[in-house]
């Protein structure tokens, strides 16, 4: 009596497998952390729940933010504008310069200006 094939026997196997049970997402309070209460907010129709006419009051922590990301910004522009110009490009032409001058094909510009 000649085996069946391999590829039949994992065919069985596959369709005698039990399904495993999937979670779909749920929207039970008690599986979102407990039951503290509903904590959306909604909507009042006023930009950020100011009323017109009402003067906006800051929190504490937004000054502190605006100045120090404003101030991190000017930082980081002032470093960009004077960091060193590390393309190579430069490189190479400084590279070239150097050569030429050595092998007595370009004069060196410092003693140009002093005659």
């Amino acid at each position: 009596m000649p085996a069946r094939p391999v590829s039949l026997s994992l065919r069985s196997r596959c369709l005698l497998r039990t399904s495993q049970p999937r979670h779909s997402f749920s929207t039970q309070s008690s599986l979102r952390g407990g039951a503290h209460g509903d904590h959306y907010d909604p909507p009042t129709g006023w930009l950020w729940g100011v009323k017109p006419g009402e003067k906006y009051v800051k929190e504490g922590w937004e000054g502190v933010w605006t100045y120090g990301f404003v101030g991190s910004l000017v930082l980081a522009g002032i470093a960009y504008a004077f960091k060193p110009d590390t393309s190579i490009q430069t490189w190479a032409l400084e590279e070239a310069r150097r050569r030429l001058e050595k092998e007595g094909i370009l004069e060196d510009p410092d003693t140009l200006a002093k005659k």
